[in-house]
Order: C-alpha cells, then sequence, then structure tokens
C-alpha cells in the first residue's frame, strides 16, 4: 500500500483510510502524507473491549496532526463512553453519527443528540448512505 500513497502523495492526491483504530499506522505511512479517519467501535457494538480498543494505537492517532475520530452513538451513554476515550487518550476532531438504519432513525438520533454533542463541542454528522441506501451493505 505504502508505494500507491507515496506515487499518489507525488501528484499531490490525498489518501484518506479508515480504520477502526486497533492498529498503529507505519511511520513511513504517515510520512507519505496519508491522512486518518479513526472510527473506534463502542461497547454497544458487542466486541469485546479488549479486540476494539488497543491503547498503544489510539494513544498514537490521538497525537498525530489532522486525524477525525468517528463514534456511532445511540445515547448519552455512548457518549459518555466517548468522553472516556477522548480524556484517556486526548483524542481531537471528534464526529459523532447516529446510530441507525433508517433516515427516520437517523433524524431521530441527531435530534436525541444534538444538545449533548454540542455542549462537549463536538461535531455531529448524518450518515448519507443510510438515507441513500438504506441498510444496504457494501456501498
Amino acid at each position: 500500500m505504502l508505494p500507491v500513497v507515496q506515487a499518489l502523495a507525488e501528484h499531490r492526491i490525498m489518501v484518506e483510510f479508515e480504520t477502526n483504530g486497533t492498529v498503529e499506522p507505519s511511520d513511513a505511512l504517515v510520512a507519505a502524507g496519508a491522512r486518518f479517519n479513526v472510527s473506534p467501535k463502542l461497547a454497544h457494538s458487542g466486541v469485546a473491549e479488549g479486540r476494539r480498543i488497543v491503547p498503544q494505537a489510539l494513544q498514537r492517532f490521538g497525537q498525530m496532526p489532522g486525524v477525525a475520530f468517528k463514534f456511532v452513538c445511540g445515547d448519552a451513554s455512548d457518549l459518555a463512553e466517548v468522553e472516556e476515550l477522548v480524556r484517556r487518550f486526548g483524542l481531537k476532531n471528534i464526529w459523532i453519527m447516529p446510530r441507525g438504519q433508517s433516515p427516520e432513525e437517523i433524524d431521530l438520533g441527531m435530534r436525541t443528540l444534538a444538545d449533548d454533542v454540542i455542549a462537549r463541542k463536538w461535531n455531529l454528522s448524518g450518515r448519507l448512505h443510510v438515507n441513500v441506501w438504506g441498510s444496504k451493505r457494501g456501498v
């Protein structure tokens, strides 16, 4: 992957990786100018904490400039979990997306989460792919 990122960087084409944040990026990939959108899974995902939270990787991403952290949340307990990760790993540039499989669920989630997200000075985003394709996977 590194040679592709380096070749694209030579042509001023930015490459961004979306990752769950469990594997640290290589120094060479970072030096080549790759950017990262890190979306750790929260407890509601059902994935064991030891598999979804890798402290060394999250600390590294938290120290890198230009990294965005995206979390899918459904309620105040999810936001509290994000807040703990932000505190624990020094995460910045936080984006919250509401959990849901339909445009109606996403809209309700936006209204439910908005005040708490704004109070924390985080960003709130919809899930455009759900609005366009619903719950269809692989799009």
